[in-house]
């Protein structure tokens, strides 16, 4: 019987950094330094040189991260917010735990990012910000956003939760607008040992309302400007992040020939549609998301046959139950729920070796044969 394939290889990235990590938590015990402090500078520091931006803040996850961001750029209670239907439910989350709505738009059909066109069709009096998702680990297309949102005063705010190093000919992701939320959930490119994020921006005013919400609305200890929230990056997922970022440009690298592996692997299989790079973007494979007919049947085939796939996402936001207060109805964007229904992510990550992805190129031949 073929050894199982992991969906993710957390263990083998820990276990590369272990050596690092382990002396600075025993020094981070024996000091008690659990809040801010040294290492949590020096990340967002280095974060913010790696990435190209005057701020990065480290936050206790990317979902407060994302709602941190929204508030800085003035993000209130009834404004909307546009962002696509083919997401994680926490972009929008994160916009309605503020007492804003999301507005959610259909993606393009060859790369399901967001759909500039249907962004703009989008807009009314009450948007206050657009929320373009770097999904999958590719940068959406902000360039053409921007002028639409610049005219409009509209604030864009990147979801940048899957895309750690991804860069297009508009320039690398989490620059691209007034601030940009990230996720170092373990899973992500860049993951920490729990939950954690950040908040990027090169602006200097929205970095400081990031930092005084994030500490319960407070610059000064007792003295609260306003109700904030307690969002702050624990100490110890400051040194697991610096030692991964150090690493991340070659691990981004392995996932890149991986995927490259897997295009050639699967080249010769009609029913599959392999990811397409948009032009101009250098993807960083966050996920390798294929399309096939009969997805749940040829998932459960994959999983029987050891190999770890999944689903990202089997519901759009837009008709999840959570949202369904807002009255969307199946058909409203029919690229998104398409998608939906034929989407099946492969294992990746930059321990994937070359013997695994034929073995999932193999299980998924055979399964697609059983049609």
């Amino acid at each position: 019987m073929s050894a199982h394939i992991p969906f993710l290889d957390i263990a083998s990235q820990q276990a590369e950094i272990a050596d690092e990590v382990l002396p600075v938590w025993r020094e981070q015990f024996l000091s008690a330094e659990f809040i801010g402090g040294e290492q949590v500078a020096a990340f967002e520091a280095e974060y913010a040189a790696y990435i190209g931006v005057r701020h990065v803040i480290g936050v206790s996850n990317g979902t407060d991260a994302l709602e941190l961001a929204f508030r800085a750029v003035g993000v209130a209670p009834g404004d909307e917010v546009v962002m696509p239907a083919n997401t994680f439910i926490a972009t929008a989350e994160a916009v309605s735990r503020i007492g804003a709505v999301p507005v959610f738009v259909d993606v393009d059909a060859e790369h399901l990012l967001i759909d500039p066109d249907a962004v703009e069709a989008a807009i009314t009096p009450r948007t206050r910000a657009i929320a373009p998702v770097h999904l999958y680990g590719q940068t959406a297309p902000v360039e053409r956003i921007r002028p639409v949102a610049d005219a409009r005063g509209i604030a864009i705010v990147e979801d940048a939760a899957q895309a750690q190093g991804a860069v297009s000919d508009a320039g690398r992701a989490g620059t691209l607008g007034r601030a940009a939320a990230t996720s170092f959930y373990p899973g992500k490119n860049l993951g920490a040992a729990g939950d954690a994020g950040a908040v990027l921006t090169d602006d200097d005013g929205i970095a400081a309302v990031i930092r005084n919400l994030a500490a319960h609305g407070s610059s000064v200890k007792y003295v609260h400007d306003r109700i904030g929230m307690n969002a702050r990056l624990d100490a110890v997922q400051a040194p697991v992040l610096r030692a991964k970022l150090r690493r991340l440009d070659g691990w981004n690298a392995a996932r890149r020939t991986a995927a490259a592996r897997y295009g050639d692997l699967l080249a010769d299989i009609d029913e599959v549609r392999t990811p397409v790079v948009r032009e101009g973007n250098e993807d960083v494979w966050h996920l390798y998301v294929v399309q096939v007919p009969e997805r749940d049947r040829v998932l459960t085939d994959l999983n029987a046959a050891g190999v770890g796939a999944a689903i990202h996402y089997p519901t759009p936001v837009h008709l999840s139950e959570a949202y369904a207060g807002l009255g969307y109805r199946n058909g409203q964007f029919p690229v998104a729920e398409a998608a939906a229904d034929r989407i099946l992510s492969l294992p990746m990550h930059p321990h994937l070796t070359v013997e695994q992805q034929a073995q999932v190129a193999a299980a998924l031949r055979e399964s697609l044969a059983r049609r």
